[in-house]
């Protein structure tokens, strides 16, 4: 039997988010240099939530967002489905000497963060990088840990956890399926 349940509902999520960024502010010292980068797909409109909330949290500040596609940098593209590449899209002033903070919908082994590294690299050098997710699951096969997270929901390697948000999926929601029986 295959339940699915959802942990996260609009409301959560937007709460989530709103927390994440104030701490993103916290922690930067406010916007000055920051850059804020979406792992494509659900990443990239997280990114693109966490910086309009910036905007309305402190007035006249700005962090730019951007998409930053790491299908090609991933070390298992032979043994997993791969998704079309997505346009990498980096403010015009680059990522040298700012802050940078990778937002991803779900840290779970910690592959998809690591090709992040690697892809950051080619673009330049980032002052810091930083990592904001939406849920961590742990199960982590590298030692990765979020800076900034939405709901830790500790689950089990046979659960899928389904970020599903209004810009991709027509509605937001975190949802467990599967399981164990």
């Amino acid at each position: 039997m295959n339940l699915a349940r959802v942990v996260l509902g609009q409301a959560d999520i937007q709460r989530a988010l709103t927390r994440i960024s104030h701490e993103i502010l916290e922690s930067n010292k406010g916007s000055s240099d920051l850059i804020i980068l979406g792992i494509p797909t659900r990443g990239v409109a997280l990114a693109s939530r966490i910086a309009q909330q910036i905007a309305r949290i402190e007035p006249g500040a700005s962090a730019p967002a951007g998409a930053l596609d790491v299908t090609m940098y991933r070390d298992d593209l032979g043994r997993t489905r791969t998704r079309t590449p997505a346009p990498t899209e980096v403010p015009d002033e680059g990522i040298d000497g700012k802050t940078v903070v990778l937002v991803d919908d779900v840290l779970y082994s910690g592959r998809t963060i690591r090709a992040a590294f690697d892809a950051l690299n080619d673009l330049g050098r980032a002052r810091a990088v930083r990592l904001a997710v939406l849920v961590d699951r742990g199960h982590r096969e590298f030692p990765i840990r979020a800076d900034f997270v939405g709901k830790n929901l500790p689950s089990s390697k046979t659960e899928r956890i389904s970020v599903r948000l209004v810009e991709t999926d027509g509605e937001d929601a975190v949802v467990i399926e599967g399981g164990d029986d």
